[in-house]
């Protein structure tokens, strides 16, 4: 194995383990403050992927409209950021209407009904948009690097570079801010923290919130690398997402992504050395094997995790 070749793949994990990570940061947030896994998680990727679509079809028709040409990275910054601002509400909305009627409810009635929301968003998306693919506008035109035998596109350094970027904004608020320490009490003792005057009724949507516009951002960095959307295209990357969540461990943004971009290296190396149909069964049995020595993930805790059962 040639060390190009090695490089070569590395930057095609990073890219893969970028989405993952992003993903997994909603995932991982929701159980952290709840205690309760948000499975509609992976179709808000997905409705966050074609309200960016809608966004920067929008974007060009009005520039076009104008006259003006927009540049590729100014068009692309702007369908991010109104993409993650108009997918926040929908989190907002799932938390609203599908989880906290059954806040004190058992841990199986909000787990099937988030997977019953993603099931409407799903066919929603198919009665409004119909049954064909569409195609992701290409918003910045892909340019290829050649750097000592190793091609890198423009695309790659910036679905990395904006991911990493995402990861440490979201660690900064999380320490730094008054509505970061509120998240990480909350997480600590759910039950002691709303008595000191914390409301749940505010952390529980500002964490949907954020954890949607993080997916909304990953759907559109998935969607600069493959620009084919499809309504079911977020029940494998969703599901994929969530283990790296629990790898990673409850309530540790640091976890996640590290899990995800695990996640992203087992997959593409495993084809390198064995057929590609193992890929799948050879990522989820290192998995399996690491949560048997370390069961509360990377850096999950022992403390809490009863609290809800």
């Amino acid at each position: 194995m040639s060390l190009e070749f090695l490089l070569q793949n590395v930057i095609n994990a990073l890219q893969w383990g970028s989405f993952y990570a992003l993903i997994a940061l909603g995932y991982s947030m929701v159980y952290s403050i709840l205690m309760l896994f948000n499975f509609t998680h992976g179709d808000i990727f997905m409705t966050g992927t074609y309200i960016g679509l809608g966004v920067a079809t929008g974007l060009l028709a009005l520039s076009g409209a104008m006259g003006i040409v927009l540049p590729g990275w100014l068009l692309l910054a702007m369908t991010i950021v109104i993409a993650m601002f108009l997918t926040s509400f929908v989190g907002v909305a799932v938390e609203r209407v599908g989880y906290r009627p059954l806040r004190d409810a058992p841990r199986a009635s909000a787990a099937i009904t988030g997977l019953m929301i993603g099931i409407m968003l799903e066919y929603g998306n198919l009665a409004i948009l119909g049954t064909q693919r569409l195609l992701f506008p290409p918003i910045i035109e892909t340019v290829t690097y050649n750097i000592f035998g190793v091609f890198v596109t423009n695309k790659k350094i910036v679905i990395v570079a904006v991911a990493l970027s995402l990861m440490l904004a979201l660690h900064l608020f999380i320490q730094k801010t008054r509505w970061g320490m509120a998240m990480r009490a909350m997480s600590f003792d759910f039950q002691v923290v709303p008595l000191m005057g914390v409301s749940i009724n505010l952390i529980a949507p500002m964490t949907f919130a954020i954890g949607s516009a993080l997916a909304a951002a990953g759907g559109i960095l998935y969607a600069l690398a493959y620009p084919v959307l499809d309504p079911f295209m977020g029940i494998l990357l969703g599901w994929k997402s969530f283990v790296a969540a629990i790898l990673g461990g409850r309530g540790s943004i640091l976890g996640a992504a590290l899990a995800g971009f695990l996640l992203g290296f087992i997959e593409v190396f495993v084809p390198i050395v064995f057929p590609s149909t193992f890929r799948d069964l050879i990522a989820y049995s290192i998995i399996l094997l690491i949560l048997t020595f370390r069961p509360y993930g990377f850096f999950g805790q022992a403390h809490s995790t009863q609290l809800r059962l």
